[in-house]
This record gives structure tokens, C-alpha cells and sequence, in this order.
């Protein structure tokens, strides 16, 4: 059988249509537009064991209101009717909510965890606490960045403790009055993601945050390494680890801060070889 060959004329007008669909194409490729879409900025609100199943449902409404859908709840008390009637419409949230046992698991995935207090230190010294930043000035860090930062609210009577601050990345406050600064539970979760509800995502993708983790341990291992004083050692890598994570370092950063460490040492352990 013989095969069939098009007209010179038809190839001709068969290759020139094939290239002008070419030219369309790259004119409407932006590379920019496809990484923007396959590293998106998301939000996960965090709440710490909640006591009251009526605040858990307020909140889930908040966050409908605001475009928001992924909810974890820490040992939360029991979700009884009191949800249901306070999260309106919102009752799916609650439903496709993540429970976690463990304030690290809920942690799980992200690139910043933000804690939220309700009381902010007031002095160099009160590292725990300080920075604290403003909902609009997290807003202004995570614009053009990518990736999951965990939102962290503590429970209704006395918030996040000390431990669990300490594993946040950065501590935000809302600004109150000062006569009564205490704001509802989801109050506090609608101003929140009232700021954040509109941020755009760019193109820094932020390291996870079990990263973050290692590399916070790969300090205090060259502390104790140069021998840095015991009783400052703590406050030490609670002071870097704030610094660090208002740095909002990427991956990459991660890694070559990491490899600089590794690098210290290697030369430690050469010179106490000789």
C-alpha cells in the first residue's frame, strides 16, 4: 500500500498554522502565573483546647465569612449541639476538621506557625513574648510569599503557654484597650483573618516549618559545642529563633545556614583533634 503524501501547498499552510499556534501560545505562557498557582499562600486556623463547643462553631462561621475552610482543633471539648447552632451555615468546617492530640501534630506541614497572644511582653527581656506583631503587619510579611502558615489560638481562659509559644515562629497581638484587652475567642479569630483574608502569594516559597525545627536544634548543638553559658543558653536560641522567624527564610536559606553550621563544626572537632 502507498502512503498517502499531502500537497506541497498543504504541508506548507499545515506548517505555518502549526507555527502561528506556537507563536499564540508563548505569548500567553507565563511562567510566573503557573509557579504562583502550584505555591499557593494558605491558612490553617489552629485552636488549643477549646472549652466551649459554642466558640468552636462562632469560629467556623468567622472563618466562612472570610474565605477561610481549614480548621485543626487541639483537644477539643466534646462538639455537641451548641456548634452546630452557632456555625449557621458553616457546619461543614467543623465537620471536615482535623483533631489532633498533640500541639506538634497540629504543626504538621506548615512553613510559619503564628501564635496569637492576648498579652505581649513589654521589655527586651521577655523574649517569649516579643515582637509581637499586629494582624496587618503578619499581612505585610506574607504578602508575595507561599506556602501554610499555621494560625495558633490558645484556649479561651488562659491562652497559649509558655512552651507552646516557644514553638512559634512569630507571635502576633491584636491591638486592644488597654481597660479591657481580653477579646472573645472568635472575635479574635474574625479580626485575624478580617487582615489576612485578602493577602496575595508571590513566589518565595517558605520552609517547612519541621525544617525550621531542625535547624533551631543545629543551634543549640553549636552552643554546646563552643561552650556557651548554660544559664544563657536557653534565652540564647529563644532570641535566635525569634529573629529567625521573622527572617521568613526559604528552603534554600535553611539548608546553606544549616551547611554553615556543619561547616563550624567540622572546624571545632579538627582543632580539638589536635
Amino acid at each position: 500500500m502507498k502512503c498517502r503524501t499531502l500537497p506541497i501547498l498543504q504541508q506548507i499552510n499545515s506548517i505555518s498554522l502549526l507555527r502561528r499556534k506556537i507563536k499564540e501560545m508563548n505569548r500567553h505562557y507565563d511562567p510566573k502565573k503557573i509557579i504562583r498557582e502550584n505555591m499557593p499562600l494558605s491558612f490553617r486556623v489552629v485552636l488549643v483546647e477549646p472549652l466551649y463547643s459554642g466558640n468552636v462553631g462562632s469560629v467556623a462561621r468567622a472563618m466562612k465569612n472570610f474565605g477561610f475552610n481549614e480548621l485543626v482543633l487541639v483537644n477539643p471539648c466534646e462538639l455537641d449541639r451548641s456548634a452546630r447552632l452557632m456555625s449557621v451555615h458553616a457546619y461543614d468546617i467543623i465537620e471536615n476538621a482535623k483533631i489532633e492530640f498533640s500541639f506538634t501534630d497540629a504543626l504538621k506541614g506548615s512553613s510559619m506557625v503564628a501564635g496569637m497572644t492576648g498579652i505581649p511582653g513589654k521589655t527586651e527581656n521577655e523574649h517569649m513574648r516579643i515582637p509581637a506583631f499586629s494582624p496587618r503587619e503578619l499581612k505585610e510579611k506574607l504578602s508575595g510569599k507561599s506556602g501554610t502558615t499555621s494560625l495558633v489560638f490558645g484556649r479561651e481562659d488562659d491562652g497559649l503557654r509558655n512552651e507552646e509559644l516557644q514553638m512559634c515562629d512569630i507571635i502576633v497581638n491584636i491591638p486592644t484597650s488597654p481597660e479591657y484587652p481580653s477579646m472573645n475567642l472568635s472575635h479574635a479569630v474574625a479580626v485575624v483573618l478580617y487582615e489576612l483574608c485578602d493577602v496575595e502569594a508571590g513566589m518565595t516559597y517558605l520552609a517547612d516549618h519541621f525544617d525550621l525545627e531542625l535547624l533551631y536544634e543545629h543551634i543549640g548543638e553549636v552552643l554546646s559545642d563552643i561552650e556557651y553559658r548554660e544559664h544563657k543558653e536557653d534565652k540564647t536560641k529563644l532570641m535566635l529563633q525569634r529573629m529567625l522567624g521573622r527572617a521568613e527564610l526559604t528552603g534554600r536559606e535553611v539548608q546553606t545556614l544549616r551547611g554553615v553550621l556543619r561547616r563550624i563544626q567540622w572546624k571545632l572537632n579538627r582543632v580539638k583533634g589536635h
